[in-house]
C-alpha cells in the first residue's frame, strides 16, 4: 500500500454504489470496503455549483456518523452538472434525460464533484470542478446513446467514457475523472494531508 499516514491507521469506506468511484478508487491501489445507505438527495435551494455537492456530500457522510469505528474513514462524494445557471442531477427517465442531453449540446457546462473525509475525530469536505464542451449534438445521436446506455444514474444524464463522450466531447478544461464522479488526483492528494 502507498505510503500515507492515515491509511496506515484506517479501514476505508467507500460509501457509493457507483462502479466508476469504485474502479478509480481500486485503480489508485487502495483496499476499502464499500457501505451503502438511501440518503435523501435533497439540499437548500440557495445553494449554487460547487456547494451542492458539497453539502451532499457531507450529509451522506453525517448518516454514517454513529456507525463508525475508531479504525475507519469513510469517504462520500457527489457529481453535479451544472449548466446555465442551473443544476442538473440525475435522470428520472428516458425523456428527461433526453431534455439534458439536449441542454448540453452545443454549450460548455461545469462538472462539480464534492468529496467528504470522515473519521470520528475529523471531517474535511473539497471539491473539484471541470468545464465541459459539447459539440451540437442531433436528436438521433441522443435517442441512438439513450437507446445503447443506462445514464440515469449518471449526473447531466451522461458518461464521458462512454459512446456520448466519445463523439460529443470536443474538449475538457480540469480532471477527466472528475466528470466520472470522482477527482482521484485531488483525493490522493487530500489523503495525504489528511
Amino acid at each position: 500500500m502507498i505510503d500515507i499516514p492515515v491509511l496506515q491507521n484506517h479501514r476505508i469506506i467507500l460509501a457509493s454504489q457507483s462502479p466508476r468511484r469504485q474502479h478509480l478508487l481500486k485503480e489508485l491501489g487502495l483496499s476499502f470496503t464499500t457501505r451503502i445507505k438511501e440518503v435523501d438527495e435533497s439540499y437548500p435551494e440557495n445553494l449554487k455549483e460547487a456547494q451542492i455537492p458539497v453539502f451532499l456530500a457531507e450529509h451522506k457522510a453525517n448518516a454514517f456518523m454513529s456507525e463508525l469505528s475508531n479504525n475507519e474513514l469513510l469517504i462520500t462524494a457527489d457529481t453535479i452538472v451544472w449548466v446555465d445557471g442551473h443544476v442538473l442531477g440525475k435522470p428520472k427517465d428516458y425523456d428527461d434525460a433526453f431534455r439534458m442531453l439536449q441542454i448540453l449540446s452545443g454549450n460548455k457546462h461545469t462538472v462539480y464533484t464534492g468529496v467528504c473525509l470522515t473519521t470520528i475525530e475529523k471531517q474535511h469536505s473539497f471539491f473539484a470542478n471541470t468545464d465541459v464542451y459539447f459539440r451540437k449534438l442531433e436528436d438521433s445521436e441522443i435517442a441512438y446513446y439513450l437507446n445503447t446506455h443506462q445514464p440515469y444514474d449518471k449526473a447531466g444524464a451522461y458518461g464521458i467514457q462512454e459512446w456520448i463522450g466519445f463523439v460529443s466531447i470536443e474538449r475538457i478544461d480540469g480532471s477527466y475523472f472528475n466528470v466520472m464522479g470522482l477527482p482521484i488526483q485531488k483525493l490522493y492528494d487530500e489523503l495525504k494531508r489528511f
